[in-house]
């Protein structure tokens, strides 16, 4: 059967879901199912002069980084050029990355002329008509690797993906990065840490975390298999949302004592009501350490 020819083009960017997806331990085996047209870090059959010239073909576009319409060069060319060349003539096009596909860090740097390749940030750019039927958002950042693999073998294997409103497909952006984590206790009870790196504790009210309200399943499909910010003691970031980079990210907005924004989909009524009895009861087991290191 023949292989579906991937291309991997690069934007602005600092390399890391590119970095990330090479950490994936079937990496090689991923590969496999695919003519790999060129890849910036690997050797392939074709090399950036020749991608640059527009003399090959793709049936999946991989995109990673900022989009910027006119200025970001390569030996002369204009990027944007080139992947709108390839994008036309794609099957699918990946945006692999919150700065592909929204904008995210780099975006900060010239928000009027920095975007995502089809969303500028919440919005919409003008190419979301044109590219929306063969569009996939994967945004994270880094994206984790397992992400990225998931999709490219649904796409190797002609598998159908269920995407939401912004292109990112279901299986891996329906629920929050809340989902799984292992301080929902905490949460639920209202007993927050004042410290980073620990095991007891909810980070969303005192330290930021922005699990509740970000897609993701970075607390089911674990980093290096292992762990995660939360699970770790570090907040979420919220790297997957058309928002980020946020201003502050380690503290939580509050207006007299309430948190400014709701967990997603939950009211203030709600909220304030389960905090209030939550609040209301003292659990022993809460205030103990989950390991005493100095016993």
């Amino acid at each position: 059967m023949k292989k579906p020819k991937l291309l991997w083009l690069q934007s602005i960017t600092c390399n890391g879901n590119a970095h990330s997806f090479f950490n994936h331990p079937d990496f090689f085996s991923i590969l496999s199912h695919f003519e790999l047209i060129h890849h910036p870090f690997i050797d392939t059959a074709h090399d950036l002069e020749e991608v640059l010239a527009l003399s090959v073909e793709c049936d999946i576009l991989v995109l990673e980084g900022s989009f910027q319409e006119e200025g970001f060069l390569k030996k002369g060319i204009e990027v944007s050029k080139v992947i709108e060349h390839y994008a036309n003539e794609s099957k699918h096009i990946v945006t692999t990355g919150t700065c592909a596909t929204f904008g995210g860090m780099f975006k900060q740097a010239n928000p009027e002329k920095i975007s995502g390749f089809a969303f500028d940030g919440e919005e919409k750019s003008k190419r979301y008509e044109r590219y929306r039927s063969k569009l996939i958002s994967l945004p994270g950042c880094p994206i984790h690797p397992k992400w990225l693999s998931f999709v490219l073998l649904m796409l190797a294997k002609k598998k159908k993906i269920v995407l939401d409103s912004m292109h990112r497909p279901q299986e891996l952006y329906g629920i929050t990065v809340h989902t799984g984590c292992t301080r929902n206790e905490y949460f639920e009870w209202k007993v927050d840490t004042k410290r980073f790196g620990l095991k007891e504790g909810c980070l969303f009210y005192e330290q930021g975390c922005q699990g509740p309200y970000t897609r993701g399943s970075c607390n089911k499909i674990l980093w290096n298999d292992i762990s995660s910010k939360t699970m770790a003691g570090t907040p979420c970031f919220g790297c997957t949302e058309p928002t980020f980079p946020q201003v502050a990210m380690f503290k939580t907005k509050t207006n007299m004592g309430i948190p400014a924004k709701m967990p997603l989909g939950v009211s203030k009524r709600a909220y304030l009501t389960l905090t209030g009895v939550a609040k209301s009861i003292k659990i022993k087991r809460f205030s103990e350490k989950l390991v005493d290191y100095d016993s």
